[in-house]
């Protein structure tokens, strides 16, 4: 089994640190333009960029864990590929991913030159993660830049499997802070009744970073879906 982690909106591979220093022989992937490269311009760009990536390294029964941005590039995998795939673990992510006008407009205007709003606005965002790797992720998300991070959220706008994702017939794990305001409770609900046999774990205390805030429990839930969900079959 591969278990392979992909990031959200103008992330990167080190916002996964917790889980992969945890899984042995898993893998977190950094998507193109990240910022090397030319980012891709749909959710399927990057699903397709997923799998030649896979295909190349010739990687089998993997499990794809996704968060946000990486959860529906996760989904889009499953409906297209299922045969390449064991499971999914689906973190603060939806079947439809529509991104309110305030980050676009902050985005824009960041692209503009207004960067010291977006680098005040980042300051701002995740009050729970640890300050050190908090410094990390504002300034990683700096050096990849807000014209990265704007292209991923439109990615999420325009993404909507909610009239397809009942087709997804794999293992699921779907991961949800109870109190995340970007993907709520009710988007992993969701996707919890519509995907037959999943099974839906709420973090308490949690945000759109549960696995960044309390990454012992989303480490332990994901622990026990592997072990009895894939592991066994």
């Amino acid at each position: 089994m591969k278990l392979i982690f992909i990031h959200g909106s103008g992330g990167y591979e080190g916002i996964w640190r917790y889980q992969i220093a945890h899984f042995l022989d898993s893998e977190a992937i950094t998507l193109p333009g990240h910022p090397q490269g030319q980012p891709c311009r749909s959710v399927e760009e990057y699903r397709d960029w997923l799998r030649k990536y896979i295909k190349e390294r010739n990687y089998e029964d993997i499990v794809l864990a996704g968060h946000s941005l990486g959860g529906a590039i996760a989904m889009a995998y499953a409906l297209e590929y299922p045969q390449d795939l064991r499971g999914l673990i689906l973190i603060g992510t939806g079947a439809r991913l529509k991104v309110h006008p305030m980050y676009i407009k902050q985005l824009e205007k960041a692209m503009e030159g207004n960067l010291e709003d977006w680098y005040e606005w980042m300051e701002g965002t995740h009050p729970l993660v640890e300050q050190r790797f908090k410094r990390e992720l504002i300034e990683r998300h700096k050096s990849i830049g807000p014209a990265v991070q704007l292209n991923d959220l439109l990615c999420c706008h325009d993404f909507d499997v909610m009239d397809r994702v009942q087709e997804i017939k794999l293992p699921a794990l779907i991961i949800c802070g109870d109190s995340d305001m970007m993907t709520p409770v009710k988007y992993a609900s969701y996707l919890g009744n519509k995907i037959q046999g999943s099974k839906v774990a709420i973090i308490p205390g949690t945000t759109h970073l549960t696995f960044v805030e309390k990454p012992d429990e989303v480490n332990k839930a994901i622990e026990e879906f592997l072990r009895r969900r894939i592991m066994l079959c």
